[in-house]
């Protein structure tokens, strides 16, 4: 740990984590694994301590409920999706405890108005929580149907001014890959990929309306091994962790 007032500059002075709901979920694949949350939590809090930059996060919901399951069943799309949305709060609050616990200050912001349990998302708000040193969990995505939360973390990281998108994954894929490497031996890790060849290509990073978004507003995004420790802090640190999507070499 960093000793205080001795804290490092990051690559970025803010960014933005995108986190799956199935991340949480750990081996189970449902739910919320506390393990697993303790461990992304500590991952937060280990940079917030080290590294001079603000964190702010966005949460999916797919270990408690996906859109598509619904839509598969016969359900109304919109209607699924905004279930989908709701079951990012939980996750959002069940990581906020954790954080919470560890003795990180944090807010949770949601695209749904529940004053009961978290603040409404106000861009200004949420930036000033991120010059005070709190962790800002974005939750229930845009707060509109037919939209990723991908497309959500996107949207917030232009709107927040963050420097870049740390899309974490959970399976064991350490980047963006000619193929998958689970499926194909063969397929080969990219270190660095243009914006344009991620969406002709069809490279599994996000989904194209996120990408499209970066793309449009020069944010980076670093696809990566979440649950592999440090990964986060070696980002900061400008180790080529991942695969870095983006079109200008200095970044």
């Amino acid at each position: 740990m960093t000793a205080a007032g001795t804290k490092r500059p990051g690559r970025w002075d803010r960014i933005v984590l995108k986190l799956s709901g199935e991340a949480f979920a750990g081996d189970a694949g449902f739910g919320i694994d506390g393990e697993i949350a303790a461990q992304i939590a500590n991952e937060i809090v280990k940079v917030r301590q080290e590294f001079v930059t603000d964190v702010a996060v966005v949460v999916g919901g797919g270990n408690i409920w996906r859109g598509m399951i619904g839509t598969g069943a016969g359900m109304d799309r919109a209607q699924a999706d905004y279930m989908g949305m709701l079951a990012t709060v939980i996750n959002a609050l069940a990581l906020q405890d954790t954080l919470e616990r560890l003795g990180q200050p944090t807010r949770v912001q949601t695209a749904i108005d529940m004053a009961q349990v978290a603040e409404p998302y106000i861009r200004r708000r949420a930036v000033r929580h991120l010059e005070k040193g709190r962790v800002v969990i974005f939750a229930a995505g845009t707060g509109n149907p037919f939209f990723t939360t991908d497309t959500a973390a996107a949207l917030r990281a232009v709107e927040i001014e963050a420097g870049v998108l740390l899309k974490g994954t959970h399976s064991g894929t350490d980047g963006i890959y000619t193929d998958d490497p689970r499926t194909n031996p063969d397929a080969t890790k990219l270190d660095k990929v243009r914006y344009m060849e991620v969406l002709s290509a069809g490279l599994r990073a996000m989904d194209s309306t996120a990408v499209s978004l970066c793309m449009d507003n020069k944010l980076p995004i670093v696809v990566f091994d979440l649950l592999q420790p440090g990964n986060v802090g070696a980002i900061l640190e400008g180790q080529s962790i991942g695969t870095l999507v983006a079109d200008d070499n200095r970044q």
